[in-house]
């Protein structure tokens, strides 16, 4: 809303209204305001919840063996990330840009579907919470969603091939942005100064675009129409289908991903931040045609208010870190968590770096891998009448401090000595962070190293 403001205010020359018009000034003070209104909130959110006595119930002592110390400490925490979202994003970001429209739906799709599954734990008594189908249903959903606009909107276009050219200041090149034009450079010809400028100018028209960055792969993206050309055609249709059940799954998985790494003080939350900041570089490099054509990756218009987006995700991540580092006052709970990975799924998926998603979030596929396989496994020597599992506990970050004497006897685990001593919930929750901060160095990197 400041931002048609202030651009209004533009035209009567108010001093510093032209300064909305930068991405640079309108992200980092979303950053600012985000990371201030999430520990402000945060703080009232404590009281408010003890006061009415209302937190976490029940801890599983025997994965954590400080559990009883946090029975009591409140919880639905997301509440305070999502609102420390959505305020600065609506006071600074660009309404009408459909990308900005996107973030917000699913950040109160996935808020909602959350904060039902915390109110039956935590009002109702019910440990399971709510059910996973309809947890799944409600992914699902947000998914095709966001899939069905980004095949269907007229405004998610792209550009793919780019190229530098050196224009005199008597030459016209049409551009479609200022971000086009590069650096100023005087030279001299035949003793006649003359002005030259780096331009970088599309070589195709914006278009709507199947195609996503291949990882360490130059001058090649992966284009899902590929794989449906032979349906003559309905090849065009059935690639954006494919693409569609594409964004469906990456959402659905980074959300459980992130929902299954929120089971330590500060765990989730850092981890996620780290992400965001490593999703805000890459959102800035699509969004700018010079990034994009240096780095040779698609340039994506209007993409930049991502970057706002962003950077209101980090600031109240860290914020909500004042209350979640360990000791921790307070838990997002899968009002939270559930919102985190969807809104990290969805960013992934608009830039197109979806294939992206397995480096950078590592540590949550991890997470949910090291489930499945211990599950799996679990069921398969039990028909056998065996119990056999991989890991002393899962999710993974739960094996690091499990107890020899929390063990089955009667249980056979394939990495029972691993690791050999217990750690603290703290040192295991800073590892991961290191973790996730050479996984993001890694997934940037991939863009030069190609």
């Amino acid at each position: 809303m400041l931002y048609y403001l202030f651009r209004f205010l533009e035209q009567y020359n108010i001093p510093g209204a032209h300064m909305w018009q930068y991405i640079s000034f309108r992200a980092l003070l979303t950053l600012i305001l985000s990371l201030i209104l999430s520990a402000w909130l945060g703080e009232k959110f404590i009281h408010y919840m003890r006061k009415r006595k209302i937190g976490e119930t029940q801890r599983d002592a025997s994965i954590d063996p400080f559990g009883e110390k946090k029975v009591g400490t409140p919880s639905m925490g997301g509440l305070v990330i999502i609102t420390a979202i959505l305020l600065p994003v609506l006071l600074l970001g660009r309404m009408r840009n459909i990308y900005i429209i996107l973030m917000i739906i699913t950040t109160v799709w996935l808020g909602f579907l959350g904060f039902c599954d915390d109110y039956i734990k935590i009002y109702r008594k019910h440990k399971e919470g709510l059910k996973g189908k309809y947890k799944i249903v409600g992914q699902v959903s947000i998914g095709l969603i966001v899939g069905l606009v980004l095949w269907l909107s007229p405004d998610v276009v792209m550009h793919e091939n780019m190229e530098r050219v050196a224009v005199t200041t008597q030459e016209t090149v049409m551009t479609s942005s200022p971000q086009e034009v590069g650096a100023v450079a005087s030279t001299t010809q035949d003793g006649t100064k003359i002005e030259n400028k780096a331009v970088v100018v599309h070589k195709d028209k914006p278009e709507k675009s199947l195609k996503t960055t291949i990882p360490f792969v130059k001058n090649h993206n992966l284009d899902y129409g590929y794989f449906t050309k032979w349906l003559g055609k309905w090849g065009g249709a059935a690639g954006w289908a494919l693409f569609v059940l594409m964004v469906i799954l990456v959402v659905t998985a980074v959300s459980n991903g992130a929902n299954l790494n929120d089971g330590m003080d500060g765990m989730c939350a850092g981890n996620s931040a780290i992400i965001g900041v490593a999703l805000g570089i890459l959102a800035y490099v699509s969004s700018n045609i010079e990034y994009a054509s240096y780095l040779n990756i698609m340039y994506i218009p209007d993409s930049q208010e991502l970057v706002v987006f962003m950077c209101a995700f980090v600031g109240a991540l860290i914020g909500f870190l004042w209350y979640n580092a360990y000791p921790a006052q307070m838990f997002m709970g899968d009002t939270g968590s559930l919102t985190i990975g969807g809104i990290i799924g969805v960013c992934a998926v608009i830039i197109h770096k979806e294939l992206l998603v397995p480096i950078l979030c590592g540590v949550f596929l991890m997470e949910s891998l090291t489930v499945i396989i211990q599950t799996q496994v679990f069921k398969y020597y039990k028909h056998k009448g065996k119990k056999v599992r991989v890991f002393r506990s899962t999710p993974i970050h739960d094996n690091f401090r499990k107890l020899d004497k929390d063990l089955d006897p009667e249980c056979k685990y394939v990495f029972r000595n691993w690791p050999r001593n217990r750690f603290h919930e703290s040192k295991i929750t800073l590892r991961f962070w290191i973790f996730t901060i050479i996984l993001a160095a890694l997934t940037i990197i991939t863009l030069k190293v190609r």
